[in-house]
């Protein structure tokens, strides 16, 4: 039997159908708040993570020490610590080569700053994503390996067979993207998401992995008589790349992130407080500031800078120099944000000619910037629901990014590609991979993607489903109730913060800056009214609220504490809205 819509909005602005809580969800809070006594809007959210009564507690505070595995139970962990802690005594020259986004520039610089704290230095070397691509390459390995004594591989290198072999020095990789059915001749792989690995940990980003190696030279610096450094102040480093590569905050991940953000809110580090008084931040971190505010500056050196920018941001212990690539950042982040918005322009007209019916969208053009294709990429897939590719063509180069869809596993098929010799170069995870190609195997490579990702069934259904967790009126949105539901969070990928609906609003819109959308609402007549903002509101559907008139529309999103003038405000985060 067929739910019925929630409001009877079957087929909202966005083209979506809204669900309600199920009943045995109500009854199972409602029971949930007589037993804890906690607030129906925090039962709700906790009925809907799975958690019980008597777990409510420790779900609400998680703490690390109770979450964090053992480090060893990761294959190659005690090879990797040891050979790093040999590196260190001997005081032997130390290489890290990082991917050029927030989680390999954070794993670098969490390896830098204890590296310091130890009296010990490293070089770092970050590729350039244009000349030189993703991971590891032959010259770049050679000639780190003939000036250095040990070369760790951070947020890669667990495919880069031929570069790692002509290293001449010993090689670790600290990674997570998915591994092939051989390793790289390295000394030690320690990767969650190898193909041998039955850890359970393959949630983890690239900073989570190098975060327990660094557990792990601490436990065995203790046992020798040594304190190690303080690892739980660098937790902020390990929140801001989880959050930002979009690792699901489950288990031990929402622990990383929990006490993560309590460190960062001490502004202690030079670079995120940079950073984040450059973004005019005014208020407590959060995790949309992780992944929507901090982290697009940190990535803007290594889309279309400098790409060591943001690993040095994060590793300084210098304000000045803090201050200084912070405001880097800013500009280049501007201009990538240009760069993006011409881009994506391009993309979605000629994907909607090509026609975006079928398991794949994608497009592809000549100059396409190698630095934003990810991010339009991610822009397709939201706006036709459904895997996207887009590829930056440079004469007979062609390389290109992917992001998928819940449910379809696009790592495995770009894996796949490769084996067969449709594509030079290919990796990546289920919701988002890479991949390099010549210019003239775009159109089969691409068709035999949209084979492969037709078979786990993509393309087959359109927008998925709005679920709401919740009725409430503007009145009962307050600043108490949003701090309720926040001792819940983190909230993100894999724990999405409760949605409110607001039922028959009048809606008064206007469209500030380029494209977003702000709104005032309330119920008829007298009354408390919100505000509610859709950034990036104006490039979709919600377009249509401008100008609403005397119509009545229901409004669903996510509530937030605004901070504005000294003053804080609930706000609105919308997500979609439909007539009344």
């Amino acid at each position: 039997m067929t739910t019925r819509a929630y409001l009877n909005v079957e087929l909202s602005l966005m083209g979506r159908r809204w669900i309600g809580p199920a009943p045995d969800s109500l009854r199972l809070a409602e029971a949930m708040a007589q037993q804890t006594r906690l607030p129906m809007a925090i039962c709700q959210t906790l009925v809907a993570r799975g958690v019980a009564p008597a777990e409510a507690a420790a779900f609400l505070a998680p703490q690390l020490r109770d979450l964090l595995p053992d480090p060893m139970v990761l294959r190659d962990m005690g090879v990797a610590a040891d050979r790093f802690l040999a590196a260190v005594a001997g005081a032997q020259r130390i290489a890290i080569f990082a991917d050029y986004d927030v989680d390999g520039g954070s794993s670098a610089a969490l390896l830098i700053v204890w590296l310091a704290a130890m009296g010990r230095k490293a070089t770092l070397y970050i590729p350039d994503r244009i000349d030189e691509g993703y991971g590891p390459n032959v010259p770049a390995m050679q000639a780190l390996g003939a000036a250095h004594d040990l070369i760790i591989c951070v947020d890669c290198g667990t495919l880069s067979h031929d570069p790692i072999a002509a290293a001449g020095c010993d090689v670790i990789v600290l990674d997570h993207h998915l591994g092939s059915e051989t390793l790289p001749a390295a000394l030690a792989v320690v990767n969650p998401n190898r193909q041998d690995e039955e850890s359970g940990l393959g949630h983890l980003c690239a900073a989570s992995v190098v975060f327990l190696l660094l557990v792990e030279a601490n436990r065995r610096l203790k046992v020798s008589g040594t304190q190690g450094p303080d690892l739980m102040a660098m937790l902020d480093l390990v929140a801001l790349a989880t959050v930002a590569d979009v690792a699901p905050l489950i288990g031990v991940n929402r622990a990383f992130v929990r006490q993560g953000l309590k460190i960062m809110a001490r502004r202690d580090r030079p670079g995120l407080r940079a950073l984040a008084d450059v973004a005019r931040m005014d208020q407590a971190p959060s995790s949309y500031a992780l992944g929507f505010i901090l982290g697009p500056r940190v990535n803007a050196g290594g889309r279309i800078g400098q790409a060591d920018l943001g690993a040095r941001l994060l590793s300084t212990a210098s304000a000045a120099e803090a201050e200084a690539l912070a405001q880097r950042l800013e500009v280049l982040n501007a201009e990538r944000r240009a760069i993006e918005s011409a881009v994506r322009q391009e993309a979605l007209a000629q994907a909607e000619a090509r026609g975006v019916e079928g398991p794949l969208v994608w497009a592809a053009g000549e100059g396409w910037h190698p630095g934003v294709v990810g991010i339009v990429a991610a822009r397709l897939k939201e706006a036709f629901h459904r895997p996207a590719v887009v590829i930056g063509i440079d004469g007979g180069e062609a390389k290109g990014s992917a992001r998928s869809v819940t449910g379809v596993d696009l790592g495995g098929c770009v894996h796949r590609l490769q084996a067969e010799g449709l594509i030079t170069r290919g990796g990546g995870h289920k919701m988002a991979a890479g991949l390099t190609m010549r210019s003239d195997q775009v159109g089969p490579a691409m068709a035999r993607l949209a084979e492969l990702l037709g078979r786990q069934g993509a393309g087959q259904g359109g927008a998925e489903d709005l679920r709401v967790d919740s009725l409430l009126s503007p009145g009962a949105a307050t600043p108490d109730l949003v701090e309720q539901i926040e001792a819940a969070g983190p909230f993100g990928q894999s724990a999405p913060a409760p949605r409110f609906a607001f039922a028959a609003q009048t809606v008064v819109a206007r469209r500030i800056g380029a494209n977003h959308l702000k709104l005032t609402f309330g119920e008829p007549g007298a009354g408390p009214r919100l505000e509610a903002m859709a950034f990036g509101g104006y490039d979709t559907p919600l377009a249509a609220l401008d100008g609403a008139g005397h119509r009545l529309f229901h409004l669903a999103g996510k509530l937030e504490i605004n901070q504005w003038g000294g003053r804080a405000k609930v706000q609105l985060r919308l997500d979609d809205a439909a007539p009344a």
